[in-house]
């Protein structure tokens, strides 16, 4: 499939498909995170590695660039690009903001709100070694080939089992369920 139509596919599923509300609970602590696609040959989906510092609750694991939500932020996708731009130094007028996958509830008591954008590649990413130890480009063909080999497409497997390997590192928790929504709207709509 060409980029365009695949873009203009996930454009539309994005904008039209339902996705998990806000939970009833307001004593969970807003956060926003941005996934990427970047296209380079092939669209590929940008994640980040945590860095590996001891008491940091999420060392060394897969996520979506974003962080909490700052008094000075009107909403959670100005805390998205917000921390896109200081944790990677990608900025927001760089973005193409698609929408919102809706919102993804974890153990830590926080509500991210999922935001898929793609990033024109004007900026040089600069990461902040203090939270980002690497950044990941996964082709999307491998990640929906990957869904579809292990037999979750219609199926939302247990939080165990919802795990998506790339080279060294494991795509799991609540990075897996953004994913795993990603995945599910794209191939309905496709």
């Amino acid at each position: 499939m060409k980029q365009k139509s695949c873009m203009d596919i996930i454009r539309s599923a994005v904008r039209n498909s339902p996705h998990p509300g806000l939970p009833d609970d307001d004593l969970l602590e807003p956060t926003g995170v941005m996934a990427l696609f970047t296209m380079t040959g092939e669209i590929r989906l940008m994640f980040i590695q945590k860095a590996d510092k001891k008491g940091y609750p999420w060392a060394n694991q897969m996520a979506f660039p974003g962080g909490h939500r700052d008094e000075t932020d009107r909403s959670t996708r100005d805390t998205a690009l917000r921390e896109l731009a200081e944790e990677m130094g990608i900025l927001p007028e760089n973005v193409e903001v698609i929408g919102s996958l809706g919102h993804f509830q974890t153990i830590n008591s926080k509500d991210i709100e999922a935001f898929i954008g793609v990033w024109n590649q004007k900026d040089t990413i600069r990461l902040d070694p203090a939270e980002i130890a690497r950044v990941f480009h996964i082709p999307l063909k491998y990640l929906v080939d990957l869904h579809r080999e292990k037999g979750f497409d219609h199926s939302l497997p247990n939080v165990m089992q919802l795990t998506y390997p790339y080279e060294d590192v494991m795509i799991w928790g609540v990075t897996a369920k953004i994913l795993y929504h990603l995945i599910e709207i794209i191939l309905k709509g496709a």
